[in-house]
């Protein structure tokens, strides 16, 4: 779903300089909205994050038409939320970060601690969907879903230059991930020059599909 329905919000602004009061037009400025939206890009761009970017649900990042590259410090955190898809933008060189103030809503500026650096961070959501992505050379993880997330579905995308890939659960053991469900298709090179590319999709006491010319 993401943000069908919404209204279009056109990133025109690549600058991320202000994590407390982002500037209209800026990515940031949109995931953190309230309502619906289907978010576009007004020309190619490289968004270098000063801190993680925190998105709201009900979001749609459609980089189709443009080349979108969303690199920097703390990168993407899904987390409490739902219905968000994101389609078609690269991001890499995620860097830790945190112990900063990050707004998260219109209403709402919280104190982050420290982030590991993952590309995409799903935690505690659902209803989420990454597709034709490329991640790589991330700190972390490229994509961890942990923390009972749930109808999850990462498909069509392509993960290059990493070690341990995905992470799926957070620890055997761990209750609020013993009922997650996630789908995942790996086409045909999808982990090129990933080592040890199937065994980097690390699940743990949950409920995986995956499937495609990649798995194992």
């Amino acid at each position: 779903m993401g943000g069908k329905g919404g209204k279009y919000y056109i990133v025109s602004d690549s600058s991320d300089l202000d994590t407390m009061n982002p500037k209209q037009g800026t990515l940031r400025h949109a995931v953190i909205q309230t309502e619906p939206l289907w978010i576009v890009f007004s020309a190619d761009m490289t968004i270098n994050l000063k801190h993680e970017l925190i998105f709201n649900s009900y979001k749609t990042v459609d980089g189709r038409g443009a080349n979108v590259h969303i690199t920097g410090n703390g990168c993407i955190t899904i987390q409490y939320i739902t219905n968000v898809i994101i389609h078609n933008v690269h991001i890499y060189h995620c860097l830790p970060s945190g112990n900063v103030q990050i707004r998260s809503s219109p209403t709402h500026v919280g104190w982050r601690g420290r982030s590991d650096g993952d590309g995409i961070s799903i935690f505690s959501s659902r209803n989420i969907w990454i597709d034709h992505c490329d991640l790589s050379k991330c700190t972390d993880g490229l994509i961890d879903v942990i923390m009972g997330s749930t109808a999850i579905t990462i498909s069509n995308s392509y993960f290059t230059h990493h070690d341990e890939v995905m992470l799926l659960g957070h620890v055997d053991g761990n209750v609020p991930d013993s009922g997650m469900q996630r789908s995942i298709t790996l086409e045909k090179d999808a982990c090129k020059e990933c080592r040890g590319a199937e065994e980097d999709i690390f699940t743990w006491s949950t409920m995986t599909t995956p499937s495609g010319k990649c798995m194992p």
